[in-house]
């Protein structure tokens, strides 16, 4: 972590420079591998280690199980949930955008982008790198057990942390139901733009449809052939600018699919591994705390009952042995769980960092609106003239016709 001197729990980072520690891009590899077992394969590309390799969704499972062994303290971003069969194309498709998001927190993650496991990932191109990552973390234990300040955590603590660490809890719970709302809307919002896309399409079809029509007219109706014949003309031509109505309304809602909801999906994760956090501190190291307690007290117990009952020297001797084990063992506990705090502060303080990502998201929205709006006003405009043939008098000139008016037909 990068720290100011003096106080080694606060952080200095702004949203730029965790941005700039890596992109990294996953992309679908075509083809299916495997001989009778297919599997979905992705490439992994690192613009900070110039790397490209692939991975299947396995490899992911264990990179993320390594980060879990090596960091239970820290935010461990989840992953997308694996599907056996019946993988259709959309559901890939949304795995590989969450892959990618959470590659990218981590390798953004002060503590995680540098770490062994990461590298390897990101860059390792032999045959196994799932037993690669493994080996990287046999005998090296966890955060606590080799970061220097981990047994002089608690120095370091505001004396109210376990206030702060309640009111951050609900801080970010609330933030999170707020984005998870917004992010329903925007992709409500881009669906739409879709959807628009491809009914404009369907339009412009069916007016080309209409004008290609070849079906003779009735004899009573020739006294206005020439009209039909000019409306199936100008209606024919019609289908181009809708075909490009519809590109434009596709390209603003894909854009808002990734500048957009694709943004605050990465945020919702980022939050979501925080409440994961929190919820792995309460039942992991405070858990364990207090059954470490409980079990000391039965020994303790034991102990007197021993020593009032006068048993066997060997038998009170192994039972104080054990004690002071469990001693131990309650001290070491007591350190984790001043560390996890320490850990918790230091993520909440990431957690911040991201924030300023919200005036990117709103940004992004507002200037794919503008932009789209303006597009497609242009590509209706243009498409204007056009129609005059549409309403054409008996003199030739255009005379567009009154629109009724509150459901009344004109007279």
């Amino acid at each position: 972590m990068q720290m100011p001197q003096g106080n080694p729990l606060l952080l200095s980072y702004t949203l730029q420079e965790l941005l700039a520690r890596d992109t990294v891009q996953v992309e679908l590899i075509p083809e299916k591998k495997g001989l009778f077992l297919k599997h979905v394969e992705y490439e992994v590309s690192s613009q900070r280690f110039r790397s490209s390799v692939y991975r299947r969704y396995n490899d992911f499972v264990v990179f993320h199980e390594m980060l879990l062994q090596k960091f239970p303290y820290r935010m461990v971003p989840a992953l997308p949930p694996k599907r056996v069969l019946g993988a259709d194309r959309e559901f890939i498709e949304a795995r590989r955008r969450a892959l990618r998001r959470f590659i990218n927190l981590v390798a953004r993650h002060p503590p995680f982008s540098e770490d062994v496991a990461l590298r390897l990932f990101l860059s390792f191109s032999g045959p196994d790198v799932q037993n690669k990552l493994k080996e990287s973390a046999q005998c090296v234990g966890d955060e606590f057990m080799s970061c220097k300040l981990a047994p002089r955590a608690k120095d370091f603590l505001p004396a109210d942390i376990q206030t702060q660490f309640a009111v951050s809890r609900e801080l970010i719970r609330n933030i999170y139901n707020s984005f998870h709302k917004l992010r329903d809307r925007a992709e409500r919002i881009a669906s739409r733009a879709i959807d628009n896309a491809a009914d404009l399409l369907i339009f412009g079809k069916e007016l080309s449809a209409l004008g290609s029509d070849t079906t003779p007219l009735p004899s009573w109706a020739t006294l206005h052939s020439s009209t039909w014949g000019s409306l199936k003309q100008a209606l024919k031509g019609l289908s181009v600018e809708f075909a490009l109505l519809a590109d434009k309304a596709a390209q603003q809602g894909k854009q808002e699919e990734n500048d957009v909801v694709e943004k605050l999906n990465l945020f919702l994760d980022l939050l979501q591994s925080y409440k994961d956090l929190c919820e792995r501190h309460e039942k992991g190291v405070l858990h364990k705390h207090q059954r470490a307690l409980h079990k000391y007290s039965l020994m303790k117990r034991q102990m007197m009952s021993a020593t009032v009952q006068s048993r066997e020297p060997d038998s009170v001797e192994q039972l104080e042995s054990r004690i002071v084990e469990q001693e131990n063992a309650i001290q070491t506990m007591e350190l984790r769980g001043y560390f996890s705090l320490y850990c918790l502060h230091q993520e909440m303080q990431l957690v911040h960092v991201y924030l300023p990502l919200t005036s990117h998201i709103l940004g992004a929205f507002v200037n794919s609106q503008i932009q789209g709006h303006k597009e497609m006003s242009k590509v209706w405009n243009d498409l204007k003239p056009k129609l005059n043939c549409l309403f054409a008098g008996p003199s030739g000139s255009p005379t567009p016709p009154r629109l009724p008016q509150d459901g009344v037909s004109p007279r």
